[in-house]
Parts: C-alpha cells; structure tokens; sequence
C-alpha cells in the first residue's frame, strides 16, 4: 500500500503563509512527478505546482510569485510555501504524484483564508 499524506493546512487571513507538506509512504519502487493540486467548492481541481518527470517545477499562474515548490526526493516528500495568501485560494489541497507507475492521490488539507 502506498500513501500521500498531507499537512500543515489551516486558517489564516488573508495576506499570511503557509507551508504544506506532503509525504509518501509504503513499498514505494518509484516516484515521480509529485505536486500539488487544489479544488474549491463548485469549482474542479486544478495544477497549483507540480514537478514535472525531469524534476523541474511548473506552476499555475495564480501561483506564480507567491507560491514555491520543492521536494526532498530522499523522503518522498514535497512542500509547498504559500504567501500572500488571498480569499479566492481557499481550497482542498491535494498531493499527486505517480507511484510505482500509478497515479496516486492524498486526502487533501483544507485551506481556508479569510480575515
């Protein structure tokens, strides 16, 4: 069994940071393209940042400036740094990442900014 566990989700008004983390775990053989995704009320889940199969970061444009990427590849995990954070980036986020030739998906962290 393979698992993408996410954290550091929360409240904070608008402005603020946060940083999410996402791990994986299990009988990982390989791992690539971890990244992060986000889905809010009414709305379809789509790329926030995500590195690609070569290890570079690609970045949807509301994220591009305030949002950053990175990973550890040794621990299976990424994060990603969130500032100036705004009302309209409340969402799930969510971890993908393509494990052992499947994609694979975290339960997502609830992102919430309001003041």
């Amino acid at each position: 069994q393979v698992q993408l566990v996410e954290s550091g989700g929360g409240l904070v008004q608008p402005g603020g940071s946060l940083r999410l983390s996402c791990a994986a775990s299990g009988n990982i053989f390989s791992i690539e393209a971890m990244g992060w995704y986000r889905q809010a009320p009414g709305n379809e889940r789509e790329l926030v940042a995500t590195f690609t199969a070569v290890g570079s970061a690609n970045y949807a444009d509301s994220a591009k400036g305030r949002f950053t990427i990175s990973k550890d590849n040794a621990k299976n995990t990424i994060w990603l740094q969130m500032n100036t954070l705004k009302p309209e980036d409340t969402a799930v986020y969510y971890c993908r990442a393509y494990v052992n030739g499947i994609t694979s998906w975290g339960r997502g962290t609830q992102v919430t900014v309001a003041s």
